[in-house]
């Protein structure tokens, strides 16, 4: 294999691998290393059992650790079909690319795991990248951008059951809503089910809420404003059998400074979602910075904005967020 770049960063050869490592670890061993496509799907193809035994044989972590602060990087948003970082509109698509960056991503100190789907998380286990870490499943995908049922957003990911068995530690549900769409009620249905049978699992969930409405052209806009999300955590809070389980996946608000009475709705701890922020990173670590210090705020997910930053480097940007905790 030939070295290459990854956000900046040089990629060589790994060591040894270990014994009963993933049939593609020796060869993938480093973070700092291109992947080879080749191997992962000779894998898949002869040997797709080694996916559910690099899961049984993972080495677990608790969710949170003494710390009691979490830094997860998010790549949920291809098995939507969102592709895009910026005006680059197929960022995301090359899944190679897309693993590099992840594993460089989890290999920095203070990283804690990923969120992700089916997918992308079984080509990280034959990687041997997430041993240690925080796993969250990405559970409803339904909803795929820009279609015409977007907020009927159906359970098409991770069901409770597949995380419980395959060991992994929290489940991520997206809950959209808009008054003016009924997919948004079925949704909210789902939703609550999913809260019951996670917390039937002591399995943490994590619930993204946002109000939206369909601007004249189709697209949805999720409302930012603190009022807005204020109703949103108070919705999702409230779902389902018991909260024992439950967390939040909150935005900052449009004005920043708002964060402190939005986030005293709820008791259930919450972490700061990204989102595409685009060239202003520093903006984005400053509105970060202000909510981190909140008490119901226990850390970070973030994805596209660290895994494709502007100035392209992954390791910078990630240690950049991991400092913010």
């Amino acid at each position: 294999m030939r070295a290459g770049h990854v956000g900046g960063a040089r990629h060589e050869e790994g060591g040894d691998a270990p014994t009963g490592a993933p049939l593609a670890y020796e060869r993938l061993r480093s973070p700092h290393q291109r992947v080879d496509v080749a191997e992962l799907v000779r894998t898949r193809t002869h040997h797709p059992e080694a996916i559910a035994e690099a899961a049984a044989r993972r080495p677990r972590r608790p969710l949170v650790d003494d710390s009691g602060r979490l830094m997860i990087v998010a790549a949920d948003h291809p098995a939507r079909g969102a592709l895009a970082v910026g005006d680059r509109k197929f960022a995301m698509a090359g899944r190679a690319d897309l693993l590099e960056r992840l594993c460089l991503a989890l290999s920095r100190t203070g990283v804690d795991g990923v969120l992700a789907t089916a997918d992308i998380l079984d080509d990280l286990l034959l990687l041997g990248a997430l041993d240690g870490k925080v796993i969250i499943g990405s559970m409803n995908r339904g909803g795929l951008a820009g279609a015409s049922f977007e907020l009927d957003d159906r359970f098409t990911g991770h069901r409770p059951r597949d995380i419980e068995r395959l060991g992994f530690d929290a489940g991520k549900l997206l809950l959209r809503i808009d008054y003016d769409d009924p997919g948004s009620l079925r949704t909210l249905e789902a939703t609550a089910r999913v809260v019951d049978e996670m917390a039937e699992r002591r399995l943490p969930v994590f619930v993204e809420p946002f109000l939206c409405r369909r601007r004249d052209d189709g697209t949805l806009r999720n409302d930012l404003s603190a009022e807005a999300v204020t109703k949103s955590i108070a919705i999702a809070s409230g779902l389902g059998g018991s909260s024992a389980y439950t967390w939040l996946k909150v935005p900052v608000t449009e004005n920043p400074d708002d964060m402190a009475r939005v986030m005293e709705t709820s008791t259930l701890p919450a972490v700061l979602l990204g989102g595409d922020v685009g060239e202003d990173q520093e903006g984005a670590y400053e509105k970060w910075r202000g909510a981190l210090q909140l008490p119901t705020v226990r850390g970070l997910v973030v994805g596209r904005s660290l895994l494709y930053p502007a100035d392209g480097d992954v390791a910078a940007a990630v240690d950049t967020a991991v400092g913010l905790l």
